[in-house]
């Protein structure tokens, strides 16, 4: 014998659904997100339909929609439906979805010669070759792929599910022009704070050297992004250090060590331009696990003033750390961290192998790792009241000393240039704009058609929060000009920039920058 209750249909979903998707539509924040999700795991098949400009709204839309209902029997809806319900977890959807994917993986990329349209429908259509025999299957792999990803990405996208984005700042729910996932300074601390299993942190400084000697996470590996422009061959031997580290670290159980990339600025959108590249050098390396740190360092700061980190019960006050005295040495200081030998020893490999970077000798990568053997130097604890490093230190990228063989200074606008497919992640400073140019609005096409027009390159903007707008570069006899488009206003754009070519003393290729798109160059112009 069986009961059946009758319940209000707005009361039975809000008993039995885990949540319902908020604007789940074309180039909806659902699928924006689950991008990311893509790319966070599985980098080269994300790379491989960016190529092809496919979306995931052009083929999960239903997925998500219907849960799945469209495409599956009956019989398999109800056991997906039922397992989902169980987990409580109106993110789950996302990893399922995933792992459909995956386990597509290998046919979809060697679909290189189907057009767009055949791969979508390639696509759309998976979920349905699912058995009931396949179920248990795709929940266990889905729990698995959940334990891999770090908690922010939950914590901070609950305002996706439910009828309104009320409180929800335009920044924060923009998430088609975030690089990666970003991660929650709370959770890089307590990540690898865990023991056993868990998403763990191998988190990289990507600031200046003098402010990262002022202060940083005692975990941190330091890599100075400026690098990446200024000396490339150097840049990549310390990339290929920072990846040995990160495995013998692991090796080593040291709480340094985590299989998840997190890049840490300053907090400062102007200072974090070519983290940001750095970024993107790794994305472009099909490199998993890859993350930002939300906030920078300065959200660091801040949430440890939040939780009174100098609290005589608080245990962070040790993750703070200086490294003091000459490029060459780590002065030691007397006392005991809150965790011991251990806590030092850690503290003081990450400083060592920082150190060791600066040296800039043929023989770094062999000294960081000889670094991972021998962690018993403490270096000196800090409070967490650290001074902000001097301003002027921030803005030595342009001065004489620092751009040691360059013939140009004050570097401006930064474009890059691919085919319609193809986009890098230069810096554009929109700094010296006028107020003129940020309000002028123009049609692309009529622009594009203008006879003085000798060039068109389609492009992204990428600023220095990351965050990426499609655009257009344009060249006539004389003058260069950027065209934002208006994502609201189909067809138009804003003129973001017009520099006299004049002005342009150094057009570079990115061939030597290891992994960089190989159509794409940089356009450096003089400051007026």
């Amino acid at each position: 014998m069986g009961w059946c209750f009758r319940l209000a249909r707005t009361e039975h979903y809000s008993q039995r659904l885990p949540a319902v998707y908020w604007d789940c539509s074309q180039k909806g924040r659902p699928f924006h997100l689950f991008r990311l999700l893509i790319q966070y795991h599985e980098p080269e098949l994300c790379s491989y339909l960016d190529t092809k400009k496919i979306t995931p709204d052009s083929y999960a839309l239903n997925w998500l929609g219907s849960l799945f209902a469209c495409y599956c029997s009956i019989e398999v809806t109800q056991a997906i439906w039922d397992g989902y319900l169980q987990q409580a977890d109106p993110f789950f959807i996302y990893f399922l979805m995933l792992i459909i994917l995956v386990n597509a993986k290998e046919v979809i990329l060697t679909q290189e010669s189907d057009s767009k349209e055949e791969v979508i429908q390639f696509l759309q259509n998976t979920p349905s070759s699912l058995n009931i025999e396949d179920i248990e299957d795709l929940f266990s792999l889905a729990q698995y792929y959940c334990s891999k990803t770090p908690a922010s990405f939950r914590k901070d996208n609950h305002h996706l599910f439910g009828s309104t984005l009320l409180g929800i700042k335009d920044d924060d729910a923009d998430l088609s022009q975030a690089l990666c996932l970003a991660i929650s300074v709370s959770e890089i601390l307590q990540a690898n704070q865990l023991q056993g299993e868990g998403v763990r942190f191998f988190v990289v400084d990507c600031r200046p050297a003098e402010q990262y000697n002022a202060g940083h996470l005692a975990t941190a590996f330091h890599l100075d992004s400026d690098l990446m422009l200024q000396n490339p061959s150097e840049f990549a031997q310390s990339v290929k250090s920072l990846l040995e580290a990160q495995k013998q670290s692991i090796e080593s159980g040291s709480i340094a060590g985590g299989e998840h990339l997190c890049f840490m600025g300053s907090g400062r959108e102007e200072e974090d331009m070519y983290m940001n590249m750095v970024l993107a050098h790794f994305l472009q390396k099909n490199k998993e696990y890859v993350s930002i740190a939300s906030g920078g360092f300065m959200a660091l700061q801040q949430h440890l003033a939040d939780i009174n980190v100098d609290g005589p019960e608080n245990g962070y006050g040790h993750w703070i750390a200086s490294t003091s005295g000459s490029r060459s040495s780590i002065n030691s200081v007397d006392g005991e961290s809150p965790n011991g030998s251990n806590d030092r020893g850690m503290k003081s490999l990450v400083n060592k192998m920082t150190v060791a970077l600066k040296t800039k000798s043929v023989n770094v990568k062999e000294k960081v790792i000889s670094f991972i053997e021998n962690t018993s130097t403490p270096v000196d604890r800090m409070s967490f009241n650290l001074p902000w490093p001097d301003r002027s230190c921030t803005e030595r990228h342009v001065s004489s000393s620092d751009r040691v063989g360059k013939p140009y200074r004050g570097v401006k606008p930064v474009f890059s240039i691919g085919d319609e497919e193809e986009y890098d992640t230069d810096e554009i400073d929109s700094s010296s704009m006028s107020d003129d140019d940020r309000k002028e609005v123009v049609n692309i096409q009529t622009w594009i058609n203008k006879p003085d027009v000798k060039h068109h390159f389609p492009c992204k903007e990428v600023k220095e929060s990351g965050h990426m707008f499609p655009s257009h570069l344009l060249v006539t006899a004389t003058h260069m000009y950027c065209l934002r488009e208006i994502v609201s206003r189909k067809g138009l754009a804003y003129i973001q920039s017009r520099q006299a070519l004049n002005s342009v003393v150094k057009i570079t290729s990115k061939k030597n920058i290891l992994n960089s798109l190989p159509s794409s160059m940089e356009i450096a112009v003089l400051q007026e």
